[in-house]
């Protein structure tokens, strides 16, 4: 008999705690403000272990009572987001900001929301949640993302560079980096950045893609093509090519590898 996968076995243990979270609020819900943060709490668990449409009903139903609650409009906001419904999460993030205009995680909720629509104020928003949190590596990494739509690769490189400095593992900023390097014409620098990385047995598909991309917009383009026909039929892999080409022109958009990483 195979065992399930650990991922699976989490998930089951999770959401066995949910319920039995659930049924101990139902039998014993104590004060109101001890309930809504067995709520919130439970929105967060839910998010936390893949269900993101959990975590939008638990947390709607701590709204509910308590309709200002930050932490739950979070955890919704969040919510909302991995299901695709943006319009709604940004929605919740701006209501956090209402209440506590210097909610960190509120800021760089909104800030990515708006990365592909408007980087300029996803900048703008970045920054802001920068200096509430000075440091902090998800919003550098960001704002590097959030430059390199606006076309200003070499202050998006310092970024992931400065990223990279306070966190020399993060592979989310080397790949940004490598990403924004070979925009630039970089591609020889850009190539021996990832190569190491992209090679190792445990790179995925999207790093592979990654990689990829920087390897035509440094020319080698039948290497790049070797590479993707490792992961994408024919057709995509060809569609792939193409993009990344055209990304290593100049005033491209970073090239659409499912976008840049965020940590």
């Amino acid at each position: 008999m195979r065992s399930k996968p650990i991922r699976q076995v989490l998930r089951g243990v999770a959401a066995a705690l949910l319920a039995a979270g659930l049924a101990a609020c139902a039998a014993n819900p104590g004060p109101a403000a001890d309930t809504a943060s067995i709520g919130t709490s439970l929105a967060q668990a839910a998010l936390h272990a893949g269900s993101p449409a959990g975590a939008v009903r638990l947390a709607d139903q701590a709204l509910a009572k308590h309709p200002n609650d930050t932490q739950a409009l979070l955890v919704r906001a969040e919510g909302l987001t991995k299901l695709g419904q943006q319009a709604a999460a940004q929605a919740d993030f701006a209501h956090v900001l209402r209440l506590d205009p210097r909610s960190g995680a509120a800021l760089l909720g909104l800030g990515r929301l708006r990365l592909s629509s408007d980087p300029a104020s996803a900048e703008a928003l970045l920054r802001r949640a920068l200096r509430v949190a000075p440091g902090n590596v998800a919003a550098l990494t960001d704002i590097g993302i959030a430059l390199d739509l606006q076309h200003r690769h070499a202050a998006a490189e310092a970024t992931y560079r400065q990223v990279l400095a306070i966190r020399p593992d993060l592979t989310a900023a080397r790949v940004n980096l490598a990403l924004s390097m070979a925009m630039r014409g970089q591609g020889r620098q850009a190539v021996a950045l990832l190569q190491g990385l992209a090679q190792e047995p445990k790179a995925g598909p999207k790093l592979r893609q990654d990689y990829a991309a920087v390897l035509t917009m440094a020319g080698e383009h039948a290497q790049a093509a070797v590479l993707l026909s490792g992961d994408l039929p024919p057709t995509q892999a060809a569609e792939a090519l193409r993009a990344f080409a055209t990304a290593g022109e100049p005033d491209a958009a970073p090239p659409a590898t499912d976008g840049k990483a965020q940590p």
